[in-house]
């Protein structure tokens, strides 16, 4: 079968089990019983009833029959699967390729209480149909639900109706733009306009990496020019005033253009007030911060050891101490409203390209398993934010962000059944033997925390239960997101007010000659 071809080619790693096989509840028919249901904006105490991948009722007491497999979720919360919105699983880039593929990344995440992703498609030679067909491919081998972003990095006529048959077709309402990597993925801000116009006629949401990239290769330089050739020479070659800058540049084109902008990986201060001081005029700008911006600090790039040193490389950077308390603030305040992660998985083989030179180190970490955990911990358990925010801000808002809800991101009868049980009496312990992504290594090492993820189901089936992962290759479905989300909402009344605003062209009397 399928499956077991998948299995045979070595899927197991870590510790104990392997990670393939049949799933414990072949019962189509579950039962979760006596949790709080915790929804974006409310909680109660009641059953979840869910047969053949869907929720269909959430109510005190449910009597069921004998068929039904009955969970007990009594004092844990029962709340919807984290959505990741930013991964790169499979990736080719700086001359290798991700570590973890749609199966083991896929699987990590489901062990952390993530049940569906979102990740980036990157063209082929420029070309979008090319490059979803290639993604298409990478992504056959799926346990769980995932969604595509597009990359634009190029600009022409092609690329353009390209964008067109991506949402119309392929199910595809979000491009991002790379301002960063010079010589590879980066456009220009001409690029940037054409493409903010394009997203706005589609309906699709426009991202945007922020670092000016131009200043990102002149600081690149200085540090090698000064000896800087480590790991700390990522961070100071790119100081967090480029993604300050990068962050404002976007929003103002963003404004002119009018349409909505979703930045991602927000690492710093600077890029955050950006971000707080378009949205109090009434922007429509979201802004993305991951796992290790918001618990991780730079001081780890500094390390003697460049294999611990470099495994911390990615872009933006993680910032000096002190930015992530502050994007923790922001995003407990609703300055920033969703979490992501950004993993893109480099083992240490790969990372020591970079041995003498810290612009060959593959840039990216880990995440896809550790957020759910990692945001519970450190927003949750701090008082920062509330349970019912926890749903909101690592699964609800970015459904509604991608136009998933509430197929995703709810706890309600007609949502798919993609559910995890929290138990908030619980710990746990993040090490890289006992993980389940294919790296050697992992950003969060030996941290141990407070709530623990005790239970996964996506789709319906229990795929994570007493530390064991029971996980089908090919059994992920693609969910298609649609255009035209709530940010869109007013903004053609908007384009009215400004075209009435003009008072303009003036009519004037011709001259006589």
């Amino acid at each position: 079968s399928e499956s077991n071809q998948f299995c045979d080619a070595g899927f197991g790693y870590g510790e104990g089990e392997p990670i393939c096989g049949t799933p414990s509840s072949s019962s189509s028919k579950l039962l979760i019983k006596g949790g709080t249901v915790v929804n974006a904006y409310q909680l109660e105490i009641a059953d979840v009833y869910v047969e053949d991948g869907k929720i269909i009722a959430v109510k005190p007491t449910i009597r069921v029959g004998d068929d039904v497999l009955v969970i007990d979720a009594t004092g844990k919360f029962v709340m919807p699967g984290g959505i990741d919105p930013h991964t790169h699983l499979a990736f080719e880039f700086m001359g290798t390729e991700t570590i973890d593929d749609f199966f083991s990344g896929q699987a990590a995440a489901l062990a952390g209480g993530t049940t569906m992703h979102i990740d980036f498609v990157i063209p082929v030679n420029g070309s979008l149909t090319a490059g979803v067909e290639a993604y298409e491919k990478k992504a056959q081998k799926s346990c769980m639900d995932y969604g595509f972003h597009m990359a634009i990095t190029k600009w022409d006529e092609n690329v353009s109706r390209e964008m067109e048959i991506m949402v119309k077709d392929k199910g595809i309402n979000s491009f991002k733009f790379f301002l960063a990597y010079k010589g590879s993925l980066m456009i220009n801000d001409e690029l940037l306009l054409e493409g903010l116009k394009k997203c706005k006629s589609l309906g699709a949401l426009a991202m945007v990496h922020a670092e000016n990239g131009d200043a990102v290769y002149e600081g690149q330089k200085r540090m090698i020019e000064l000896g800087i050739t480590g790991p700390e020479g990522h961070a100071l070659s790119r100081p967090a005033v480029l993604e300050g800058e990068a962050t404002a540049r976007a929003i103002r084109l963003a404004g002119f253009v009018n349409t909505p902008l979703y930045v991602v990986h927000v690492m710093s201060i600077d890029a955050m007030e950006e971000i707080a001081k378009a949205r109090k005029v009434g922007q429509k700008v979201v802004g993305e911060p991951v796992a290790s911006g918001l618990v991780l600090d730079d001081s780890w790039l500094w390390n003697p050891d460049f294999k611990t040193a470099a495994k911390y490389v990615m872009s933006p950077p993680i910032r000096a101490s002190g930015h992530n308390k502050a994007l923790q603030a922001a995003l407990s305040t609703g300055v920033l409203q969703l979490v992501g992660t950004d993993h893109c998985a480099f083992n240490s083989t790969q990372k020591a390209l970079g041995i003498d030179d810290f612009r060959k180190i593959p840039n990216g970490v880990n995440g896809i398993e550790e957020r759910m955990h990692l945001v519970w911990d450190t927003m949750v358990e701090s008082g920062q934010i509330s349970v019912t925010d926890y749903v909101r801000l690592t699964s609800t808002e970015c459904a509604r962000i991608f136009n998933i809800y509430p197929r995703k991101g709810a706890i309600l009868p007609g949502s798919d059944a993609d559910i995890i049980i929290l138990n908030p009496n619980s710990s746990f312990e993040i090490t890289s033997k006992s993980h389940h992504s294919r790296l050697d290594t992992n950003v969060y090492e030996g941290r141990r925390g407070k709530g623990k993820i005790e239970v996964t189901i996506a789709g319906g089936r229990v795929v994570w239960e007493n530390n064991k992962l029971m996980v089908v290759p090919g059994s992920g479905k693609y969910i298609q997101t649609p255009p035209f989300n709530y940010l869109f909402n007013g903004i053609d009344k908007a384009d009215a007010r400004y075209l009435s605003s003009l008072q303009a062209p003036v009519k004037r009397a011709k001259s006589a000659t």
